[in-house]
């Protein structure tokens, strides 16, 4: 059985500029809110990419600028990359195979986890689920390259 990667090699998929809409529902109190803005994946020093994601988050608590930062490390193989926070601790593994678009992280004593699904050459999404004693989101982001 041949098991092709949708993106053989993720870190030249993903490098660019991106648009990114997310919904954010809190399944708790039925809270919803929205994220839009640009992600940017560039090159740094260590073979991987730098991910800067600006935009205005809309939430009925806070509504205005937002953004993230985290950094991208060659994974296991050229079809995954392995996500980290700013200051270097592990967060997850980006991949958009059928057997590893899957993972989690938990973060004490919440458990985030995050499915990747392959669009097409331009377009990929993740949804983030996060469980824990205060905590009941779902986070849905949807990206689209900038032509």
């Amino acid at each position: 059985m041949n098991h092709q990667h949708p993106t053989p090699d993720l870190r030249a998929y993903l490098a660019g500029s991106w648009n990114v809409e997310r919904t954010l529902l809190d399944r708790a109190s039925g809270t919803r809110g929205t994220f839009t803005g640009v992600v940017r994946y560039s090159g740094n020093a260590d073979g991987g990419l730098d991910y800067r994601e600006d935009g205005t988050m809309h939430w009925p608590t806070h509504s205005g600028a937002a953004f993230r930062e985290y950094l991208l490390r060659p994974g296991a193989g050229p079809e995954s990359m392995d996500v980290f926070f700013p200051d270097g601790r592990p967060f997850h593994v980006m991949n958009f195979s059928e057997q590893g678009h899957e993972d989690e992280h938990w973060c004490d004593p919440d458990d985030y986890r995050v499915s990747y699904t392959y669009e097409g050459p331009d377009s990929f999404s993740f949804a983030w689920d996060v469980r824990g004693p205060a905590k009941d989101l779902l986070l849905e982001s949807h990206l689209k390259r900038q032509k």
